[in-house]
């Protein structure tokens, strides 16, 4: 059943025809995913789609008695309501409303929002949005319209609402940048392009090869279209010998191929290296600590940033992420350790406050600020020119930045940065707010730029697609260094989680008394299952009485593979130490080809959980060891 009906929609911004007598429906249980270029129209069309705004021309039919919240990319509230008050005001018809602030608890918890009786108006603007999220989550809406949902969630809080709409019985129609959120949640694309809405009964990797699709066959029926226009333009050049009615729909046919219009296509970003060079000293940090009263942010934090490192810092929010690069930055000061700056650094700061740009200076004069001109390799390239490769043509340039959308600011601070030509380029929730289509080119821009890239972000996609090298900010100032994009990261983690499962079970498994003795403080597999070998008391049933009084025990001793093993494991250890150490070295040596990294890490990662096993092995037949000669020296 049809939920909304848009028929001849036809909308314009100041200038910019946003709409083109096009149409758009969404049906019962439709998950529907908007996407399209940056100042383009879609949050426009979220807010005609959910009753906030009309058309200029068309019709827009919603079912009778239909329930829509909308989530806006900047939410508004009462002023000076709390947290919780806001949830519930929005909720007052809720079908549970006696379970309702139960329930709007749960959810802003699972948001990270937990101090509930906070004022709003004294929140940031991602908690905010996080507050606004909440409310619409808790409604019983027929369709949900969210406007930038992922925006300022953290990894953990992402998944969380992923699952939550995958399950969500209601229709849904949102625009997000998420490619991998994208993908998991919808059901169908619906792409904005030169006015036009373009269907696709898909997710997001489905429609990336349907677009391709529909784009070859739309060139190729340009191509069809020319040649035979070449044809026919021929029979025309010849001069007819008599106007018959075959001759005259000839000259019709003619007419009509010359006047169809050729498939128009978006205009992409263009990004050119631009960098300044970057010396022997880059950037180190060294004992880097910070606090804000007792919570502890960093603690003794110290890493030197190589050439050409693309590094990914993550963490939940509020765990330090956008003040470690402030510090490095210079921004904040550190509450101790040092940070040494190479003389030929240039950094620029892509933050997330879009430094609170001026909204009445013009966007030409905003770029010129930094720099009129700038070298490329193609030679000096205007300001101007660089607003055009970044899509402000000429009849944008001279408007005020108070006329951009939020996308097309975030896409003006962005040239803005590189303008400067920086070697260290840190970037601070990139994603947010950037179309997929600028993104896609922004991370084909970084695989080419020549210097250090460090990157706060929640995406997914970005970080697996960017980074070579995870910084995990986990808690009570710990930073945690792992190899690889966040696909790896993750798959360390369910590592690291997988052995302390195996390591628990072994324990109780092996310990007389099972979980009542791991209670009571015993500790060291290792140690453990040496022990047991002897007593025999893992076999000991809990009715018996040598359960409580161990037989005296039998001689320990190697078996003929174990003091093989305790033989040569020192030097295998030796050894596997040498080689991830020159597999570094020779992933610093092919940072330029991706494949050839890829092969190193995929290498280095195998070499690492062999040299874990082998070091877990050495502990147990160590302990083993000293218990022989204690048993010996007895």
């Amino acid at each position: 059943m049809n939920l909304i009906t848009i028929e001849h929609l036809t909308k314009s911004y100041t200038e910019r025809l946003l709409f083109d007598d096009t149409s758009f429906a969404i049906n019962e249980g439709e998950k529907v995913g908007l996407i399209g270029i940056n100042g383009t129209g879609k949050s426009t069309l979220l807010r005609i789609a959910a009753g906030l705004e009309e058309p200029d021309e068309g019709t827009v039919v919603r079912g009778r008695n239909l329930d829509i919240r909308f989530l806006s990319q900047t939410p508004v509230f009462q002023e000076g309501e709390t947290v919780l008050e806001a949830v519930l005001r929005d909720n007052e018809g809720h079908e549970h409303v006696w379970d309702l602030e139960a329930q709007a608890k749960s959810t802003l918890n699972k948001l990270g929002i937990t101090h509930h009786d906070a004022v709003v108006d004294t929140l940031s603007g991602g908690q905010r949005k996080r507050v606004a999220l909440a409310s619409v989550l808790l409604s019983t809406a027929d369709i949900l319209v969210l406007d930038e949902p992922t925006n300022h969630l953290d990894s953990e809080m992402a998944d969380w609402l992923e699952e939550y709409l995958k399950k969500f019985k209601g229709a849904l129609l949102m625009v997000t940048h998420d490619r991998y959120f994208l993908d998991s949640v919808t059901n169908r694309i619906v792409e904005l392009d030169k006015g036009k809405l373009y269907s696709y009964q898909t997710n997001y990797e489905g429609f990336v090869k349907l677009k391709a699709e529909r784009l070859d066959m739309a060139l190729a029926s340009e191509r069809k279209r020319q040649s035979i226009l070449r044809v026919e333009l021929e029979w025309m050049q010849r001069g007819a010998r008599a106007r018959s009615t075959k001759q005259k729909a000839h000259i019709q046919r003619y007419e009509s191929l010359r006047d169809q219009k050729a498939p128009e296509f978006d205009k992409q970003v263009e990004m050119e290296s631009i960098s300044s060079r970057l010396g022997r000293t880059t950037v180190e940090v060294e004992g880097l600590s910070k606090a804000y009263g007792d919570k502890v942010l960093i603690s003794d934090f110290t890493y030197i940033f190589l050439k050409n490192d693309r590094i990914g810092i993550i963490g939940p929010n509020g765990a330090g992420k956008s003040t470690l690069m402030k510090m490095i930055a210079g921004w904040v000061e550190p509450d101790s350790g040092t940070i040494q700056i190479g003389q030929t650094v240039k950094i620029g700061y892509f933050s997330q406050e879009n430094e609170a740009m001026d909204q009445s200076k013009r966007v030409i004069d905003y770029i010129r600020d930094v720099a009129e001109y700038v070298k490329t390799k193609d030679g000096s390239v205007s300001a101007s020119q660089m607003l055009e490769r970044f899509l402000f043509p000429s009849s944008m340039q001279y408007t005020t930045i108070g006329k951009l959308s939020g996308g097309e600011r975030r896409r003006l601070y962005l040239l803005r940065i590189l303008m400067d030509a920086p070697n260290v380029l840190m970037l601070d929730e990139p994603t947010n707010d950037l179309d997929i289509q600028t993104l896609t080119i922004l991370e084909d821009y970084l695989d080419s730029f020549q210097g250090i890239v460090i990157a706060v972000s929640h995406d997914r996609y970005f970080l697996d697609r960017v980074v070579r090298r995870i910084f995990a900010l986990e808690g009570q100032g710990k930073v945690a260094q792992y190899e690889g994009g966040f696909t790896d990261y993750q798959a360390a983690l369910a590592r690291k989680q997988a052995e302390l499962e195996e390591a628990a079970g072994a324990l109780l498994g092996k310990r007389p008394g099972g979980s009542e003795a791991a209670k009571a403080g015993t500790s060291g597999s290792s140690s453990s299952s040496a022990g047991n070998r002897g007593s025999g008391a893992g076999d000991k049933a809990p009715g018996s009485r040598s359960f409580w009084k161990q037989d005296a025990p039998k001689k320990l001793k190697f078996t003929y593979k174990e003091q093989k093993e305790w033989e040569t494991i020192e030097a295998d250890i030796a050894a596997l130490e040498e080689r991830i150490g020159e597999l570094e070295g020779e992933m610093e040596q092919a940072a330029s080809s991706y494949s050839r990294l890829q092969e190193l890490m995929a290498e280095k990662e195998e070499k690492e959980g062999l040299l874990e096993e082998k070091m877990e092995r050495w502990m147990y037949l160590n302990d083993l060891a000293e218990q022989i000669e204690a048993q010996k020296q007895g």
